[in-house]
């Protein structure tokens, strides 16, 4: 007896370990299955609201300082706030709101609200139109549309029978607010083949090709500063968007989301305002910090050439080396190396240390690879941090990014998926412009100066472009798989000539800098 006593404890608390191991709610819907963050206190499974909206196709605001959200379907609107125990529900087509009062408040954990499930289902079930049953531990399953809300069920008030849905191609749009911009999600059924996007007099202008809107759903206005009133009309075949944007609009994106048919929109806030420019603080604008990064080291050796040469050793060299040619020649300019001899620094902290040094330029040195060796693949290459559009460029952000296997906590870093990455991209918004000229600088320099090709700009994400708050490229300086590239890597002539070749880019990128600085005040 004793023996089962103890067994049965040990299952008990197994299952209770697990439990509190949940970290995604699924959700099932039309044979698909989603992943939304969720977690566990005192057994009552949250999940995050703004992610449960995008889960099951629902329109929704997101306040990302403040926590509120708000969805919103062709009926109905339901605001959630965080550490309240409530959703205000409210019909578009006027009347009350009315109360949902739930067991427990909602919390806000990093800047996500997280709602009690399964208590949010009938709340939700209003918005979505549609059955939705919680399967434990951590399902939730949409099923059968709902004709008519009353039916079947007891609400907490009446509801009125819906209309028929309209077969609109643009269903509805998301927005999430940041700190430093907004993100537009534009929901559709269908893929939109193309797009064009200006901007004048304060209104952003973007037309999406071959496909129809609800723009009665969609119209909508006082949303922030930024993004202040949105229109949309059909026109011919094509819909037209009409964003009023505010003072502090500094530039936008537009770009498809892979395996979805949606469009999502970027509008970035300034980052070099007006009332930055005192005289206070105008020596922060000053171009006196490079930080120059020396890919891998200690016990990443990077990628392994032929003759096994290693690439740490390659990017300590030729860093050392620009340190000193801008000590020599650009003696106002301060040089802070991320590492200066054989030592391994998790990637974050090489961010942290340009920022720290408040840095106006980072420049992360690196050398290529292939698995085949030796490769006839060669020549260097600049990175801007952006979403990878070939898959050369995401295998080689994957094989740098690898690094994190040999830190303490590789957790930490989330996945840079399309939609995480819009999201970095809008923190680096304002320094884009800066980067890419940089980049441009550094491949024509290295199509001039260098006995191995350039082989121009490209875009992929690495983590360690993404902790430095400051223009920032990373450079490929050739394959070490390539018998010829390797050989001009290793030698002292081909380190101080690409050296050169970079302090060059700098030196005219300092120009055009302190140009763009001196225009802004």
């Amino acid at each position: 007896m004793k023996i089962i006593y103890i067994l049965l404890l040990l299952f008990v608390t197994f299952f209770n370990v697990s439990a509190q191991q949940i970290e995604n709610v699924f959700i099932v819907s039309d044979n698909k299955t989603k992943s939304v963050s969720a977690w566990v206190r005192e057994g009552i499974v949250y999940a995050s609201i703004s992610e449960l909206a995008e889960a099951l196709s629902i329109n929704y605001f997101e306040n990302e300082i403040t926590g509120k959200v708000e969805l919103k379907s062709n009926y109905y609107s339901l605001k959630s706030t965080p550490r309240n125990p409530y959703f205000v529900v409210t019909a578009r087509s006027g009347g009350s709101p009315k109360v949902f009062q739930l067991p427990t408040s909602t919390y806000l954990k990093g800047k996500k609200t997280f709602v009690p499930i399964p208590a949010s289902i009938a709340a939700l079930e209003i918005i979505i139109e549609r059955e939705l049953e919680f399967e434990k531990p951590n399902r939730i399953i949409a099923g059968k549309k709902i004709s008519s809300l009353t039916e079947g069920k007891q609400w907490m008030y009446d509801i009125p029978d819906l209309p028929p849905t309209t077969g609109y191609d643009i269903t509805g749009i998301s927005i999430t607010e940041k700190v430093n911009g907004t993100l537009i999600r534009i929901h559709s059924k269908t893929r939109i083949p193309s797009y064009l996007s200006s901007i004048k007099d304060d209104e952003l202008t973007i037309i999406l090709r071959n496909v129809n809107a609800d723009v009665q759903k969609i119209k909508s206005d006082g949303f922030n500063n930024l993004v202040k009133k949105i229109d949309s009309r059909n026109v011919g075949n094509d819909v037209e968007f009409k964003f009023k944007v505010g003072k502090e609009y500094s530039t936008n994106e537009v770009m498809n989301v892979p395996e979805s048919n949606d469009i999502i929109i970027t509008i970035h806030n300034k980052v070099f305002s007006k009332s930055d420019h005192n005289t206070k603080n105008i020596d922060k604008w000053n171009f006196n910090v490079v930080v120059i990064d020396a890919g891998h080291g200690g016990k990443d050796p990077g990628a392994i050439g032929v003759d096994k040469i290693q690439e740490k050793d390659i990017t300590l060299s030729i860093a050392l080396k620009l340190g000193e040619i801008m000590k020599k020649e650009m003696p106002d300019v301060k040089v802070v190396y991320t590492r200066k001899d054989d030592t391994f620094i998790d990637l974050y902290k090489r961010g942290k240390i340009a920022n720290e040094n408040d840095g106006n330029l980072f420049v992360s040195i690196h050398c290529n690879s292939t698995k085949k060796k030796p490769s006839d693949a060669n020549g260097a290459e600049v990175y801007l941090l952006r979403p990878g559009r070939t898959q050369e460029a995401i295998e080689i952000a994957e094989t740098e990014n690898s690094v994190i296997k040999y830190e303490d906590n590789p957790q930490k870093y989330e996945k840079l998926t399309d939609e995480n990455f819009i999201l970095v991209s809008m923190a680096h918004s304002s320094y884009m412009k800066y980067s890419e000229k940089f980049a441009e600088l550094l491949h024509k320099d290295f199509d001039v100066n260098l006995k191995i090709p350039s082989r121009g700009v490209k875009q992929a994400g690495f983590y360690v472009l993404v902790g430095a708050s400051m223009p920032s490229v990373l450079i490929e300086t050739g394959f070490l798989s390539n018998k010829e590239d390797a050989k001009f890597l290793k030698s002292k002539a081909g380190q101080n000539e690409i050296a050169e070749s970079i302090f060059g880019s700098i030196k005219s990128y300092r120009k055009y800098y302190e140009e763009m600085m001196n225009a802004e005040l």
